[in-house]
């Protein structure tokens, strides 16, 4: 029986016979009170903080794994330089951190704050590095937890935040088709390179299809031995992508 439950009965019973109780009866029942107040106290402090019904509550020692993130990457000095922090996120640190600013604005949930009890929760840079290290190594979420100290849950929750918070803060300017300026300043450009008349370079690449259905294996699969699906793009010299393309191979 659960702890409140039985706590409620066994009130229900005493109420009637409380009066004609002895001071046997009465020191008992004030014992009884302080076990199940115990046992309530116990069973609260077990499942607070788990944020999935029945899963244990691990202590992962956020403020730990955030103070270890920003000392590795953030810090003056930081423990790895530019050139691994670019190789590990795929972007400049300078660009991470406009990323991370203008995302935390627009969604309050990545905000470092306190809960009920004083202590600071999770930061802006652990949550969008998880983010990143979904989309940059397709690692799955609890993959994640031992460097990030980030639960299974809330990974998947800062992922699919933070998709929505880059397509509402920077959609209307970088999730675009290219107007009658761009391409005249692409055209300009390139002309000045000795390429007139060139909008951008395109480069296309196989993307696995893992989940392909067997009926269509075959018709998607080619040198690469695996169904893929081929992905077209075309960037200008500064790397902004202008057109991207999902199809069947030809």
């Amino acid at each position: 029986m659960d702890p409140r439950e039985a706590w409620n009965e066994y009130l229900r019973e005493l109420c009637f016979s409380f009066n004609d109780s002895s001071d046997e009866e009465d020191e008992m029942f004030i014992e009884t009170m302080r076990a199940w107040q115990v046992e309530l106290e116990e069973s609260e402090r077990q499942s607070w903080g788990v944020s999935v019904r029945g899963r244990k509550r691990i202590n992962r020692y956020r403020l730990e794994g955030h103070m270890r993130l920003y000392n590795d990457y953030f810090a003056d000095p930081p423990v790895y330089p530019d050139c691994i922090f670019r190789r590990r996120f795929r972007m400049k640190r300078s660009l991470f951190l406009k990323i991370v600013g203008a995302v935390e604005e627009k969604d309050p949930w990545f905000q470092q704050r306190r809960n009920a009890a004083g202590e600071l929760g999770l930061s802006a840079l652990q949550k969008v590095t998880a983010a990143f290290r979904m989309l940059a190594y397709d690692a799955p979420a609890d993959s994640l937890d031992e460097c990030l100290h980030l639960g299974e849950s809330t990974i998947i929750e800062s992922m699919r935040r933070f998709v929505r918070a880059v397509v509402e803060v920077f959609g209307d300017e970088y999730l675009r088709s290219p107007n009658e300026g761009d391409t005249a300043h692409l055209l300009s450009i390139n002309a000045c390179r000795g390429f007139p008349g060139m909008l951008g370079s395109i480069d296309c690449m196989h993307w696995r299809w893992k989940n392909c259905s067997t009926v269509w294996a075959s018709s998607f699969t080619g040198h690469v031995n695996a169904p893929t699906i081929i992905l077209e793009a075309v960037a200008s010299q500064d790397l902004w992508i202008w057109h991207a393309w999902f199809a069947k191979r030809h």
